[in-house]
């Protein structure tokens, strides 16, 4: 299967869009996104909506997914 962006040159993100209430910030599934803008991502989540939760908002020192820049 092939991405329709690549074949365009549309800059996107393949990844997930990790968004946390607790601080505003955003981190993405893919380790090679460097960019966590919201218009590069297709698909977008709350943290609470993740498997198990988040807890960010009790734990705001838990090691996260990763932090995008």
């Amino acid at each position: 299967m092939e991405c329709a962006s690549c074949d365009v040159g549309i800059d996107h993100c393949h990844g997930t869009l990790v968004v946390h209430p607790e601080g505003g910030f955003t981190e993405c599934t893919d380790v090679a996104c460097s960019d966590g803008d919201r218009v590069r991502h297709g698909l977008i989540v709350d943290c609470q909506a993740l498997g198990g939760g988040c807890g960010c908002a009790t734990a705001p020192g838990k090691p996260l997914l990763r932090k995008a820049s």
